[in-house]
């Protein structure tokens, strides 16, 4: 059977993204019959014991479609009825935020 447990979750492509105090994984996984699906971690490191906490979702592609339209009518939504301002963030060599300048800001008009 371990075969087939690595082979379920076999990884085909991983994207990591940095944003502030979190990192996103998006990987996508084969599964024993070699369908594709994604999985999406958000990271984040528990200030009090430094222990990273993990919630993962799982997105299969027969849901691509609502996931999608769910998530742009969600962020239309936002953008709509409240400006949105992300920081980007410069990362130190002990992984530490650097601090951010308010020439930093971007909006998310390009979504």
């Amino acid at each position: 059977m371990g075969d087939f447990d690595n082979r379920e979750r076999e990884e085909v492509f991983s994207k990591k993204v940095r944003a502030g105090k979190r990192t996103y994984f998006f990987d996508v996984k084969a599964t024993r019959s070699n369908d594709y699906y994604v999985t999406i971690t958000e990271s984040k490191k528990r200030l009090e014991d430094g222990v990273f906490i993990k919630h993962k979702i799982f997105l299969y592609k027969e849901d691509f479609e609502k996931f999608v339209e769910g998530l742009n009518g969600t962020i239309d939504y936002i953008k709509e009825n409240q400006e949105v301002v992300e920081k980007r963030y410069e990362f130190s060599e002990s992984g530490e935020p650097a601090k951010a300048t308010a020439d930093d800001d971007f909006s998310f008009d390009n979504l």
